[in-house]
């Protein structure tokens, strides 16, 4: 099968079971229509199908994975709605729709980011009927920590806090490292563990997802300077209204596209340990020349 074939089979995998999650909840006012305009507006689901090519690299299935998979992708998609609002970067389009904040005022976009992540837990608890308790205990440790203080929240708390300051390469690779790369790092661990996989491949896809979350937010930072908004389905230019320091503003955008195609390397190489990993390393080269 070719890589973009099994991408497509991933992602549609991941799109049905978001869209039974939440099928038939009560109204309660637009809570859950709220929830469900943002999961289910698209993106590239990069995070679950991480979670799922990781697990099937480490002899699993599918369906040991796919709960960890959604709640990797409710997790980031309750970040979006919260980066989104006014008091964060205050952005109107998000995938080339209106932002949850706007779509359904303020208040039922907070209630929405906070019931995906808190519904991303209990759903992360259904890989249980196929998995032993100690590897989603394991699974859950991981994305919690992922998800928090210590990861994406504390790297969200970061770039707001640097705003309008000068900050150094490496303030600009930490905070990267919290806010986009610990969940990208998560979603490929939880694989792992949902395969049965030990600490010496946790290790490496660990160092490949955190190389490629790291590529990742060097080209998405390139796209804020060079990208097209249609293509992108978000404004360009965010970065440089809301004065933030991006890695393009330090090193430029010939030493970014260097430095994207480096980490790519060592992301791949990072999984020479594996028999096939074929999928991962195609997903590496992709990433590098996307253009939204």
């Amino acid at each position: 099968m070719k890589f973009t074939e099994r991408f497509i089979e991933d992602k549609e995998l991941v799109e049905r079971a978001l869209g039974n999650l939440f099928r038939g909840c009560p109204p309660h006012a637009d809570l859950y229509d709220a929830m469900n305009y943002s999961l289910l507006a698209g993106g590239k689901r990069i995070r679950p199908v991480l979670t799922l090519e990781c697990c099937r690299l480490c002899g699993g299935t599918d369906t040991a994975a796919l709960s960890l998979a959604c709640a990797v992708e409710m997790i980031h998609t309750y970040s979006l709605i919260h980066d989104d609002l006014p008091c964060m970067d205050n952005d109107e389009l998000r995938r080339g729709k209106p932002t949850c904040h706007m779509a359904y005022g303020e208040a039922t976009a907070v209630l929405a980011g906070d019931g995906l992540l808190t519904a991303a837990f209990e759903t992360a608890l259904g890989a249980g009927a196929y998995l032993p308790a100690e590897r989603v205990a394991a699974a859950l440790a991981v994305l919690a920590e992922a998800a928090g203080p210590a990861g994406m929240v504390g790297g969200q708390a970061l770039d707001m806090a640097g705003e309008g300051r000068a900050l150094t390469l490496a303030d600009v690779e930490e905070l990267q490292k919290l806010k986009t790369g610990a969940l990208i790092s998560a979603a490929a661990e939880l694989g792992v563990i949902a395969g049965g996989g030990g600490e010496t491949e946790r290790a490496a896809v660990r160092t490949y997802a955190q190389k490629l979350g790291l590529a990742f937010q060097i080209r998405d930072d390139m796209l804020d300077v060079e990208g097209d908004q249609d293509s992108l389905g978000k404004p360009i230019g965010s970065d440089v209204s809301s004065e933030k320091t991006t890695f393009v503003t330090l090193k430029g955008l010939e030493e970014c596209a260097r430095l994207v195609e480096r980490l790519t390397d060592e992301a791949i190489d990072a999984l020479s340990g594996f028999e096939e990993p074929w999928f991962l390393e195609e997903l590496a080269r992709v990433l590098v020349g996307r253009t939204n």
